[in-house]
């Protein structure tokens, strides 16, 4: 998976799930971040929800169902 198609993934499901726009979650998720597969072996990225509290719980618990089913991501 590309870092593009899991901010899309990320997204979708959080208009899904949780409602609002398009706008404020892009916002609220931030950049996902990439590391090397070598010092990251288990999940190689990451997102800083900068949200309200509310917004980051939701972003954080998605995170963790994505990094189980996409552990691994490739830059665009």
């Amino acid at each position: 998976m590309r870092v593009g198609e899991l901010e899309d993934l990320f997204l979708r499901t959080l208009l899904k799930q949780a409602g609002g726009n398009q706008r404020r979650w892009r916002l609220a998720l931030g950049p996902v971040r990439l590391y090397d597969p070598a010092t990251h072996p288990h999940c190689n990225w990451n997102v800083s929800p900068t949200g309200s509290a509310a917004e980051n719980a939701v972003i954080e618990r998605l995170a963790d169902d994505l990094r189980i089913a996409h552990p691994r991501v490739v830059p665009d």
